[in-house]
């Protein structure tokens, strides 16, 4: 068996099918240690890079940096250079408040660029392919497919990423253009109309799939970090949460074990997401959950499976009565036949998660 010596640093970590094994790495003074993952197949990986002078293939099979230029960016997008190069990157910024308090700074883009950003999505980002855990703004998944691998299990911790679209630099988005194939001139043009103030712009249409292919070694350390543990993992845009049965901290576990095995996984978590860049809301948004505690994911209860909490779906059906009898209710029945789509999307999506 092949091992690393030393800390495990954000590159070392690649996603592999099997043989994971733990490391014991310090994550500062004072600390208790927090495994590092490793993999046999990263030996290969390291090998076969030195044996080629360093030249590898980029992660999924894509092709290597700097092959097509602003002209092909320009022609993919159905339109010239010139007008590529014409279109003014410009916000209008504006406050909305947070359901948790404070409040939540958003930058529209102007009408033309906006007009470009969602050609950029629709014809350059749309396609390609970020980590199957990443379930926040991707097709074909929901609130309810980011809940699913959580349901019925021992132990639910979820975690919060602190500014999680301004902490996603503009370097770091540029450096995803470059590795997906597009020369410097064509990756700084792309970074310069998607990013704003440094980082992705909360607001622009991109935003949401750049936040997710750019993670994409985030989350495939994140779901290494619990396969290792036996866990399960997701993370819906700044929402982590990994659960887990007996083995992940309950059962004939005794309580110091079990607490001890969350604090180095929320340390492991901590660590990996500073080195991604990101910090985490440990103070207000930590929450670990189990069986005999309400287990909530992104909003829906899942000790059984995937639901609207209980007070939620009360209030529902005495809207839907107040409607039904004449009366006055909180809600108009276009806002509650909304609701009830999503009820009925989660039952839909849950039962074929069963089959």
């Amino acid at each position: 068996m092949f091992r690393r010596p030393g800390p495990v640093g954000p590159d070392q970590i690649r996603t592999c099918q099997s043989h994971w094994q733990q490391d014991g790495v310090r994550v500062g003074t004072g600390q208790a240690p927090v495994p590092a993952l490793l993999c046999r197949d990263e030996q290969v990986f390291g090998f076969l890079k030195n044996l080629l002078g360093g030249r590898t293939q980029p992660q999924g099979g894509l092709p290597p940096p700097g092959v097509h230029g602003v002209d092909e960016l320009a022609r993919r997008l159905g339109m010239s250079a010139t007008e590529l190069r014409g279109v003014a990157v410009a916000y209008h910024a504006f406050e909305i408040p947070k359901r948790s308090g404070g409040r939540r700074r958003i930058l529209a883009p102007s009408a033309p660029l906006k007009a470009l950003q969602r050609r950029v999505l629709h014809r350059l980002l749309r396609r390609l392919r970020a980590h199957p855990s990443a379930t926040g703004f991707e097709r074909r998944h929901s609130i309810a497919t980011n809940a699913l691998p959580h349901t019925g299990q021992a132990v639910v911790v979820r975690l919060d990423l602190k500014e999680f679209f301004q902490s996603t630099s503009a370097a770091r988005v540029e450096a995803y253009f470059r590795t997906i194939g597009w020369d410097a001139q064509a990756a700084r043009l792309l970074t310069e109309l998607c990013t704003y103030e440094g980082s992705l712009p909360q607001g622009a249409p991109t935003s949401p799939r750049l936040s997710n292919l750019v993670n994409h070694r985030l989350d495939a350390r994140l779901a290494a970090l619990a396969e290792a543990r036996g866990m399960a993992y997701s993370r819906y845009a700044d929402d982590i949460t990994f659960s887990g049965g007996d083995d992940a901290g309950t059962g004939a576990v005794s309580r110091p074990r079990v607490a001890g095995r969350i604090n180095e996984l929320i340390y492991a978590t901590k660590r990996i997401a500073k080195e991604e860049g990101y910090t985490l809301h440990i103070a207000k948004k930590l929450r670990i959950a189990r069986r005999h505690d309400r287990q909530m994911v992104t909003g829906l209860v899942v000790n059984v499976k995937p639901n609207l909490p209980r007070e939620v779906r009360r209030r529902l059906r005495a809207i839907e009565h107040r409607l039904r009898t004449g009366r006055q209710a909180t809600l108009t029945p276009q806002q509650l036949a909304g609701w009830r789509s999503l009820q009925k999307m989660i039952t839909a999506q849950a039962a074929n998660a069963d089959q």
